[in-house]
């Protein structure tokens, strides 16, 4: 069953975000609170009058609704801790919390930030006294004309002023006269930094960061960037003054940055950062932070949006952004234009029938609500910013003109739009410049955007002898830290075959990195291999980052199941080589054995060993060409219906097949005993043994026992570290002597085995102690031998969890005990 999602807010950004998470087939209904014309009662959208500012009453609501996610619009909701309290509250809910919004609630704050931080900015100095700022503006040894009050102004308040006058004036409007009520209490006076304004955004789940299209916002009232500082009069997307590479740089240098910094500092930083840049000739610098979509940005945004904006907001609040990264639409452009009442943004009237919208969504646009209500059953204007309308096309300037059309076409009393709506862009575009990689085909910035996309993925597969951290020219594997003493290395290589046509026709590309890893994996376990590490190569004629990372992040998947890990690949772009939308997958997997255990080991075959196959998941590899060969002497396509699911089986994952084989191959150091393909019935005296510490919680009188079990060539243990929580006992001692490395800590832990000691008739504290002793010399090899047997392990809910048909053999053979 679907889901309910809750929107705070009632303007653009709020009807936009309400758009788009309604598109998810996850969601049943979006509530929007208060919400405007354009989200009551249209579909899976409507309104809600539940009150925002008492927490506790909205808590209740969401309870009482089945509320499953608030997604929190403008900014003051979030400095007032919405997100904090509904949390606390057990509602799931998306946004930074209130600390962490003091990036955009506090320039001060955010000021200081970024210079801890090193992060780029304009010099500045924050001041409570109007005199102290009025006399830095005027002698300060770079130009101080930007005046900004400190807390939230509703997006208004920043003044750019033409001169030192004009500031001083502005300090004192803000300090004095209170055009910003309270926020204006302390006032940040900056440099006045020269460039193309941008707004680069992000989602951010406290760790990762994945970033928007850039665009750029249209502050001023009127054409030619005239008339009063409003809220945004329109926005375009992407903005092509920022290419990939410069992209990468912000993302690194600033947004990536101010995320590991918040997390530094202990307040992580979860929800959208927005931020205001200037593109300077020293690189790009932070004007401002944001702690939400902007709007009109989110306007502009959101329809470049591939990914399911709701899967996207579930994976950052729950910390697995590094999942689900969106995609966007990469060969469209995006813009809005927005319209707004005569007299804004000072005062207005309200009530003004609007007329066109039905015409504006017949012309394939999109109108986003904000300052609008109903009427006797009639849209009517109830705001400054209106509203606006929204044009995707294949390019920009296309998109311009489809836009302008709209808002010619939907009309009320006195509106006022502008019609230069991304100017900047158009005459950048016109610019004559040289000859890049990215004119000849070869997308370096996407290749870089991929790298960083898939590094956390590769991270998460590391394993003992190698970190798996990408971006080197070659990557290193320590096979004397993976527990090899004379190991032999063996490689394979393989593809996927021919199901990589069908799956690019289908575009469905989530399995073929296990595929590849199973056929690669699979081949060196056929030696008796355990899988170290993989490599893998991606060649298309245009790099797509979102299907190589799905692809990749398939592999890496299966690379955990493996055990191994992905140590590096390689991605080749090469134009002219392969048709739109195809690509090509190879492998490269290298593991090791013992050089005893190397298989086959055909002299100790026989008659009468027993041969275990494993069944496999489906077709693979050339038995997609039958599939083909099947399609091409049929009726059928891709695309035709299939009986039950059999469409999903038939791109199903080859099964990897390493965790059946574990234990009979012996390649885990949990397994109990060493079996071959030769030999599944026969135990082995070649055990290899499994690492672990003893603890002691007394004096270690009865380690000797243990030491002694560790000496028999039928045990499973290897002890390479010995535990303590009092210094200097007998215990540590009698490990230092072994050539064991000790330590002390604070034991603590399940209890495994238990002997019963009776107090016998005529006991002494000496005769008691003896026999206590003698007990725990059987007993503590036994529990020994247990864990390392794998017997008895330690569940992911803390409990333990035994295998009893294990265990009963291993205290009947390991220890000589009966039951």
């Amino acid at each position: 069953m679907g889901e309910r999602v809750l929107v705070i807010g009632s303007g653009g950004r709020e009807h936009a975000l309400a758009w788009k998470l309604a598109q998810s087939p996850h969601v049943l209904q979006v509530f929007v609170a208060p919400g405007n014309a354009g989200t009551a009662e249209n579909e899976k959208i409507s309104n809600s009058a539940v009150s925002v500012s008492n927490h506790a009453i909205l808590a209740q609501y969401c309870k009482d609704h089945n509320i499953g996610l608030v997604v929190v619009g403008p900014e003051a909701p979030l400095a007032a801790g919405i997100v904090d309290d509904l949390t606390a509250a057990g509602v799931r809910c998306f946004g930074p919390s209130a600390k962490a919004t003091r990036l955009e609630a506090s320039k001060h704050f955010a000021k200081e930030f970024l210079d801890r931080h090193a992060i780029p900015t304009a010099r500045w100095k924050a001041f409570t006294d109007p005199e102290e700022a009025c006399g830095f503006i005027q002698h300060a040894d770079f130009p101080a004309l930007v005046v900004k009050a400190s807390g939230l102004a509703a997006g208004k308040g920043v003044i750019v002023a033409a001169d030192v006058g004009e500031a001083c004036k502005a300090v004192q409007d803000i300090m004095q006269e209170k055009t910003f009520g309270s926020a204006g209490e302390t006032v940040v006076v900056e440099e006045l930094l020269e460039g193309e304004e941008v707004s680069c955004l992000c989602f951010s789940d406290g760790v990762t960061v994945a970033c928007m299209p850039p665009a750029q916002d249209h502050k001023r009232l009127l054409d030619g960037d005239q008339g009063p500082n409003t809220g945004g009069m329109g926005s375009y997307c992407p903005t092509p003054q920022v290419s990939k590479n410069l992209l990468q740089v912000i993302r690194e240098n600033i947004l990536q940055k101010t995320v590991d910094g918040m997390r530094h500092e202990g307040t992580p930083y979860v929800g959208i950062l927005y931020a205001g840049l200037m593109l300077t000739k020293d690189g790009p610098k932070v004007l401002e932070f944001n702690c939400r979509f902007g709007d009109p940005e989110c306007q502009v945004i959101l329809p470049l949006l591939s990914s399911d904006l709701y899967e996207v907001v579930q994976a950052t609040v729950d910390g697995k952004l590094s999942r689900v990264m969106p995609s966007w639409m990469e060969s469209s452009a995006a813009v809005t234009v927005v319209m707004a009442s005569g007299g804004y943004p000072g005062s207005y009237t309200k009530g003004h029938m609007i007329t066109g919208l039905s015409l504006a969504k017949d012309m394939g646009l999109q109108v986003f609500h904000a300052g609008t209500a109903m009427k006797d059953g009639t849209v009517v204007t109830n705001g400054g910013r209106v509203l606006s309308v929204t044009a995707v096309r294949k390019d920009l300037i296309r998109a311009v003109k489809e836009a302008n059309k709209g808002v010619e076409t939907v009309q009320f009393q006195d509106a006022v739009y502008r019609k230069d709506v991304a100017h900047r862009a158009i005459a950048f575009t016109k610019q004559s410049r040289g000859l890049t990689y990215k004119d000849s085909g070869v997308d370096i910035a996407a290749g870089n955007a991929l790298v960083h996309s898939i590094k956390p993925l590769a991270a998460a597969t590391s394993r003992p002898g190698c970190n798996a951290e990408l971006g080197g020219f070659a990557g290193t594997f320590d096979l004397k830290a993976a527990g090899y003493t004379d190991p032999v290395l063996v490689s394979g290589t393989d593809g996927v075959g021919t199901k990589l046509k069908i799956a690019q026709m289908c575009n469905k590309h989530d399995t073929l990195g296990q595929d590849l890893v199973a056929m690669c994996v699979n081949d060196i376990l056929a030696q008796g291999a355990e899988p170290l590490f993989f490599l893998d190569y991606f060649s298309c004629g245009m790099l797509d980052v979102s299907v190589a990372q799905t692809v990749i992040a398939g592999i890496a998947e299966a690379c955990k199941m493996a055990g191994c890990a992905l140590l590096g690949g390689e991605t080749a772009e090469m134009p002219g080589m392969y048709s739109p939308g195809q690509y090509d997958l190879a492998g490269f997997a290298v593991g090791a054995v013992e050089r005893e255990r190397l298989l086959p080991q055909l002299e100790n075959i026989s008659a009468g060993d027993t041969i275990i196959g494993i069944a496999s998941s489906g077709l693979h590899s050339n038995g997609f060409s039958l599939v083909r060969t099947i399609f091409e002497k049929s009726s059928f396509q891709c695309s035709s219906p299939a009986p039950s699911s059999y469409g999903s089986k038939t791109l199903g994952c080859e099964k990897v097949s390493i965790k059946n084989l574990m234990k009979m191959l012996h390649l885990s150091q949990q397994s109990d005993q060493h079996a071959t393909g030769d030999d599944l019935s026969r135990d082995s005296s070649q055990t290899r043994k499994m690492r672990v510490g003893v603890l002691i919680s007394g004096t270690g009188t009865n380690l000797q026992a243990i030491i002694e079990h560790t000496k028999d060539p039928a045990s499973c243990v290897e002890i390479v570290t010995v535990i303590s929580n009092k210094p200097g006992v007998e215990g540590l001692k009698k490990a230092t002597r072994a050539g064991i490395p000790t330590r002390e800590e604070i034991d603590a832990g399940a209890i495994i085995v238990q002997e019963v000691v009776p107090v016998l008739v005529g006991d002494s504290e000496e005769t008691l102690s003896e026999r206590v002793k003698e007990a725990e010399h059987v007993a503590y090899p036994a529990a020994i031998q247990l864990v390392a047997s794998g017997a008895v392990r330690l569940g992911e809910d803390g409990k333990i969890c035994w295998r009893e048909q294990k265990a009963i053999e291993t205290m009947q053979h390991g220890t000589g005990y009966k039951n």
